[in-house]
């Protein structure tokens, strides 16, 4: 098969996606092509680790795990913060042929417990953090930590320590293998958890060919090479992080900062991203929004590093937002949609050169086939709000163990998104919402994101949350709460509102709040903003 290539935007040779054929060789054109190039930075001490390095880590701690009993096919959980213990986990497990399901270190016990038993995890491999705030062990599963000494001289050092044992309630050894989550086979690479707590969170089976196309598909749309570096800013256990902020740019060659303690930290970020030399980043809305507020006194202006674009990803970037943030680093901010069940990316804005962004659009496909369909189950005309239902090598082939869910969630290989949205003429694709989250007033469907996003443009207003209130009128009414500078008050954001959204959009509650409550990955939460605001 043929390797899809593009025309370069600088005008030069044609763009070539690596080569990559799933997880396990993520880091071979890199080690063949640049083997003393960096491929890592990590770390509050920002020692550079090259592909020969990282390759050479992960070919050992593969045969190490492979020497304690693992085999072909067996799942792993591997849970810990952005550091290079994860990474080497990661790819060791994946050259091992190993299952790996990355795990939020934050989750409580219940939700560790119910995921490693749904997965049948035969261990759970942890990182940093230190191990004793690490939930590891959990049950029958046995916890191995793996402990990574980088020096800036010397050899690099990997210690996998196995005698971490579980205890039953008597406190007495227990090492039972549970059985495999149904439906793994020898292909799948990863096993990523959707969003939501035990009783909702749904497991969702990756293959090599589907972490392959993604990659490249990633790779292509921006044009990642040896030549380009990033900071590490969304979490790994995610596939925003995991997909675009790591494998991506290490199948390209590029360079990854791990930041100190493995997480993003906005007093230390341009430091990161001048350390790394970073030429783009991946985030959430949030973190953007974080970064906008804090520029104008700690934003070091251009000259901090070469960066060439921002992407945002992982929930709706406001117009608002990233016109401010174009203007204040000079450089496009592409937005991008995807989602667990299309390995992260289906859709993102183009490169200056490949065309031009449209205000309020997230792109064409990425390597997917997109439909718009509405509830008739027929095609929408363009311009029409409909399901996007997207399909394509990137695309699950159902939930793990969950045929029911399945049914509900694939048609003929099409997943239903359940997003709202609509397709121009040009095949640009606009969202307007989640079905699920729409606000009925009285018969008037509103979209919350639209209301956040005009809340969101309002002088004062950093951030909105909109979410249904009760009502034994309308059925549901619309509620707002909002975090605000600059005095702003709830007087003049309504007055804003009312010349710019139809009468019934209009919030009829608005709360003042200090910060709003968001998900591991950075989205909003909009379960706990309903449980807060809307009692």
């Amino acid at each position: 098969m043929s390797v899809p290539t593009t025309a370069s935007v600088s005008g030069a040779e044609p763009y070539r996606p690596p080569g990559l054929t799933g997880l396990a060789d993520v880091l071979d054109e890199g080690l063949r092509e640049r083997p003393e190039a960096r491929a890592l930075v990590i770390g509050g001490d920002r020692v550079p680790l090259t592909y020969r390095s990282l390759a050479g880590l992960v070919g050992r701690v593969a045969t190490r795990l492979g020497a304690e009993g693992l085999r072909r096919g067996d799942a792993v959980a591997l849970t810990g913060a952005n550091t290079v213990e994860f990474v080497v986990a990661l790819l060791a497990a994946a050259r091992a042929g190993l299952v790996v399901a990355p795990l939020d270190p934050a989750l409580p016990e219940p939700e560790v417990s119910a995921r490693l038993r749904a997965l049948g995890a035969r261990v759970v491999v942890a990182g940093s953090p230190a191990p004793e705030a690490v939930p590891v062990g959990r049950g029958s599963v046995p916890g191995w930590i793996l402990r990574i000494d980088a020096p800036r001289a010397g050899r690099v050092n990997a210690t996998l320590d196995t005698v971490h044992a579980t205890l039953d309630a008597e406190g007495r050894a227990a090492h039972r293998v549970p059985g495999a989550a149904p439906g793994l086979t020898a292909r799948d690479a990863l096993v990523l958890f959707t969003a939501g707590t035990t009783d909702r969170a749904k497991m969702v089976p990756l293959t090599h060919a589907n972490v392959a196309a993604s990659v490249r598909g990633i790779c292509t749309g921006y044009e990642l090479g040896p030549a380009d570096a990033t900071v590490a800013v969304m979490p790994l256990f995610h596939g925003h992080g995991l997909l675009a902020g790591l494998l991506a740019p290490l199948a390209a060659g590029g360079c990854v900062l791990l930041p100190a303690r493995g997480r993003f930290s906005a007093h230390t970020f341009w430091d990161d991203v001048r350390a790394a030399g970073a030429t783009w980043f991946t985030a959430v809305p949030t973190i953007h929004e974080i970064l906008l507020e804090r520029a104008a006194r700690e934003y070091p202006g251009p000259q901090v590093a070469p960066l060439r674009f921002v992407r945002s990803c992982s929930a709706p970037l406001t117009i608002a937002t990233g016109r401010a943030l174009e203007r204040t680093l000079g450089v496009p901010v592409l937005s991008a949609y995807g989602m667990t069940e299309s390995t992260h990316q289906a859709t993102s804005q183009p490169l200056p050169g490949r065309g031009v962004p449209k205000r309020g659009s997230v792109g064409r496909t990425t390597g997917v086939d997109l439909r718009i369909v509405g509830p008739d189950g027929k095609d929408c005309a363009p311009g029409t709000v409909g399901e996007v239902w997207v399909r394509g090598p990137t695309v699950t082939r159902g939930y793990l163990g969950d045929p029911a869910e399945t049914a509900r969630g694939f048609t003929d290989g099409w997943f239903h998104t359940g997003d709202l949205g609509s397709l121009d003429r040009d095949d640009d694709l606009f969202l307007t919402g989640r079905i699920k989250d729409l606000i009925n007033r009285g018969g008037e469907k509103i979209s919350p994101e639209h209301v956040e996003d005009v809340l969101s443009g309002c002088p004062g207003v950093t951030e909105a949350a909109v979410y249904p209130v009760p009502d034994a009128t309308y059925g549901q009414r619309v509620g707002a709460a909002v975090v605000t500078r600059d005095g702003a008050d709830t007087g003049r954001i309504l007055a804003y509102c009312r010349a710019r959204l139809a009468p019934y959009e209009v919030p009829d509650r608005l709360e003042i709040a200090h910060a709003l409550p968001h998900t591991a990955k950075g989205a909003l939460d909009r379960q706990a903003v309903v449980e807060q605001y809307a009692r």
